[in-house]
C-alpha cells in the first residue's frame, strides 16, 4: 500500500476525531484510563490491542454508542458529551460502523439487507436510485452475483464484504471497522485489507480500524495506535511502534508472528 507522505504532518489536515484525556469504566472495571487520539481526515488510523484492552470500547464512544466517563470527545465538530439525541442520529448518518459479527439480517436476502439501510435512512429515493446504489456497493466489493443469497449461504469472506457494503451505501464519511479480518483465514484477510484500502481510496473515508492483527494493521495503517491496559504505549508508523525495547509491545509482536517448528 502507497502511504501519503502528507499523512505524519497532522497539523496541515483537518482533524475531524479527536479523543482527549478519556475515561471509561464499567462498574469496578476501568476500561480507559485517560487516553487520547487525534484523527485526521483521509488517514487509516488502526488501533491495536489485545482481547479486553478496551479497543471496541472505544469506537462504540467515538459512534455515540456509549458515553466516556470524563474526557472530551469531538467527531465531525459534534461535542459527544453535550450532543443532542436528533443530532446524533444525522451524525451516524455520517459514520460507517462495520461490526465485527457483519451484524446481517438473517432473514433478508443481501439486496433486502442493503435496502433496508437505504430505506431506513433515505425515504425519498426512488426505486431506480435504490436499485443504483445495491448495484454500486455490490460492485464495489466484488459480489454482484450474490445479491439473491441469503446470509446463511455466504462465506466468512463474503459476510464481511456485505457487511462492508451495507455500510457504505449511506456513504459515510468515518469508517469504524471492528475486528474486520477475526475469523477469516489468511487469504481471506488479505482480501479484506485490499478492500479497506480500496474504499478509503474511492469512499475518501477516514477510518479507526480495531484488530488484534498485525498484518492487517501493516497493511492498512497510515498509522497505528497501541492500546493496552486501557492506555495507548505507543503511536506512529507501524515500524515506529514496533521499534520498541517495551516487553509489552514485544510480546505482542512475538504473539502475533509466532511460527511453530
Amino acid at each position: 500500500m502507497q502511504k501519503n507522505p502528507d499523512i505524519q504532518n497532522s497539523q496541515a489536515k483537518e482533524t475531524i476525531i479527536s479523543v482527549k484525556n478519556v475515561y471509561k469504566a464499567f462498574g469496578t472495571l476501568k476500561v480507559l484510563n485517560g487516553i487520547s487520539l487525534d484523527v485526521v481526515r483521509g488517514e487509516n488510523v488502526v488501533v491495536l490491542g489485545k482481547s479486553g484492552s478496551g479497543k471496541s470500547v472505544l469506537i462504540k464512544i467515538i459512534a455515540g454508542l456509549l458515553k466516556a466517563d470524563k474526557g472530551d470527545v469531538n467527531v465531525l465538530g459534534c461535542d459527544m458529551n453535550t450532543i443532542s439525541n436528533k443530532d446524533l442520529q444525522k451524525l451516524r448518518l455520517r459514520i460507517g460502523f462495520s461490526f465485527q459479527s457483519s451484524a446481517l439480517y438473517d432473514s433478508m436476502t443481501v439486496r433486502e439487507n442493503l435496502e433496508f439501510a437505504l430505506v431506513r435512512n433515505k425515504p425519498q429515493l426512488s426505486r431506480a436510485d435504490i436499485d443504483k446504489a445495491v448495484k454500486k456497493v455490490l460492485d464495489d466489493v466484488q459480489l454482484a452475483g450474490s445479491i439473491e443469497q441469503m446470509p446463511s449461504e455466504l462465506s466468512g469472506g463474503q459476510t464481511k464484504r456485505i457487511g462492508i457494503a451495507r455500510t457504505l451505501i449511506l456513504e459515510p464519511e468515518i469508517m469504524l471497522y471492528d475486528e474486520p479480518t477475526a475469523g477469516l483465514d489468511p487469504v481471506t484477510s488479505i482480501e479484506i485489507n485490499k478492500l479497506m484500502n480500496k474504499v478509503k481510496d474511492e469512499y475518501k473515508t477516514t477510518s479507526i480500524i480495531i484488530t488484534h492483527d498485525l498484518t492487517c494493521a501493516k497493511t492498512t495503517g497510515d498509522r497505528v495506535a497501541m492500546l493496552y491496559d486501557g492506555k495507548f504505549l505507543r503511536q506512529g508508523s507501524f515500524e515506529e511502534v514496533f521499534q520498541s525495547d517495551d516487553v509489552r509491545i514485544k510480546n505482542f509482536y512475538d504473539y502475533n508472528f509466532i511460527t511453530n517448528p
